[in-house]
């Protein structure tokens, strides 16, 4: 069998490495159109940062994974073609900030049905809207050459920092197809590579609309439950309550459960933020307003929760950080990951320096152009943004220390070293919950935690 993987990025490269590992019979080759990023998967510096990436593409590329940017001829070889492409919000026309941009998944539906040859599986990996196989089909179907197409959704349900361990042990691998024979045949088929590792009552197969919404609704619920614990945050800040005793009480309720419910500056990453627009979008399209607002008001909290934490810096450094520096730890999205797509800190920068404060950022993984970029635009310049080399360097001579990604080297700092390099009074305000403040208090930090008292 060859597989073929569209795209090389989180979801692509990630995923496709797995397969290879777990299927050594089975030639697995990852294309796309950017030549540098090709070129970094066949080196020893991936595109991309997953802890243990490195260990699962070094054992199987060469042997039966390979990274090329001939896309034509891979789409002749293959027998399965994973669409692993972008599917980023739309920013103009119709549905501008909450559909789905789809224009990437026609292109490579077009580039199938122009450069095959053969019968094809096609798998939907990118996340979709409901109906996008439909849109597939009709493109590919529409080739003069007779030939038959099967399309599939699969959806990725990958958390990044943890993606590997995801792909190895799945909570459960999605397939929907056709309620056809040819549909169940394609079904089965895809079924059986996954097979391979993952136990067979972990492999859920539905009709094609079932999973492609699963996606959008999965994403969702993990979103409305970080939002439902940072808004509660608010209210135990105002009462004395603690947010994380509160998450833990409620927690042990098994109809609840503990997953999900650490309070934080907001949720960001490519998935939760874009997803829930695509969904309240769906929602209006289905003449379902109240529903959608539903949905919305889940984007606002968090929208909200982010701006709520830059005005508490403002508010504790006596209401004003002009020509004051804020170090900001941390810029991914989340911990161990490069990620900085909707990340809380590209925010929480922006709001600082329409405050007039001078920014400092230190992030272990994310590089200072990517970090300047996301803030302020592409070549675009600010002498009030820098970025520290280390975490001690952001923090000396700052008036106050925000922590916005929860990176494990953050808990270890020496802040008494820290504390006695910085103006006094000096401020933490700890957006993830990560640190011990009561013995920051006793260094003489002036202290604050999302939902702490």
């Amino acid at each position: 069998m060859n597989i073929c993987c569209i795209g090389a990025g989180y979801v692509g490269g990630p995923t496709m490495a797995m397969i290879a590992l777990k299927c050594p019979d089975i030639t697995v080759t990852v294309v796309d159109m950017n030549a540098k990023r090709i070129a970094a998967w066949n080196t020893g510096q991936l595109p991309i940062f997953e802890p243990g990436l490195d260990e699962v593409v070094n054992q199987a590329r060469g042997r039966n994974l390979f990274f090329s940017t001939d896309v034509a001829g891979q789409i002749k070889k293959a027998d399965i073609i994973f669409v692993a492409v972008n599917t980023p919000t739309k920013s103009y026309g119709v549905g501008a900030g909450r559909a789905a941009d789809l224009r990437y998944i026609e292109s490579v539906a077009r580039t199938i049905a122009e450069h095959a040859e053969s019968d094809k599986i096609i798998v939907e990996k990118s996340t979709i809207p409901v109906k996008t196989a439909d849109a597939i089909q009709a493109i590919v179907a529409s080739n003069s050459k007779g030939l038959k197409f099967q399309v599939l959704s699969n959806p990725e349900f990958l958390a990044e920092g943890t993606a590997v361990k995801d792909l190895t042990n799945p909570d459960r691998v999605l397939i929907g197809g056709e309620r056809t024979p040819d549909g169940d045949c394609a079904v089965a088929t895809l079924v059986s590579v996954y097979a391979r590792w993952v136990a067979r009552d972990r492999i859920i197969t539905t009709n094609l609309w079932s999973s492609e919404l699963s996606k959008l609704v999965a994403n969702a619920f993990l979103a409305q439950r970080i939002s439902s614990i940072n808004s509660i945050s608010a209210l135990c800040e105002a009462t004395g309550a603690d947010v994380d005793e509160v998450a833990n009480a409620i927690g042990k309720d098994s109809r609840i459960g503990p997953k999900f419910l650490k309070s934080s500056v907001g949720f960001g990453g490519s998935c939760f933020q874009k997803d829930i627009l695509n969904l309240t979008y769906l929602c209006e399209s289905f003449g379902l307003p109240e529903v959608a607002a539903y949905w919305t008001s889940v984007v606002g909290i968090n929208d909200w929760q982010k701006q709520r934490f830059a005005n508490r810096i403002v508010k504790e450094l006596f209401n004003t950080v002009a020509d004051k520096k804020i170090a900001v730890l941390g810029f991914a999205f989340k911990k161990d990951t490069n990620d900085t797509r909707e990340s809380a800190a590209i925010n929480i920068c922006r709001s600082l320096l329409a405050e007039q404060a001078k920014v400092c950022v230190y992030d272990p993984k994310v590089p200072a152009h990517e970090i300047t970029a996301d803030t302020l635009g592409q070549g675009v310049d600010n002498p009030r943004l820098t970025v520290a080399a280390d975490a001690y360097a952001a923090c000396a001579g700052a008036h106050a220390i925000a922590i916005v990604t929860e990176w494990d080297e953050f808990k270890t700092l020496d802040y008494a070293k820290i504390f006695a390099a910085m103006p006094k009074p000096a401020f933490i305000y700890d957006g993830r919950n990560i640190l011990d403040l009561a013995a920051l208090r006793k260094i003489g930090f002036r202290t604050a935690g999302i939902g702490k008292p």
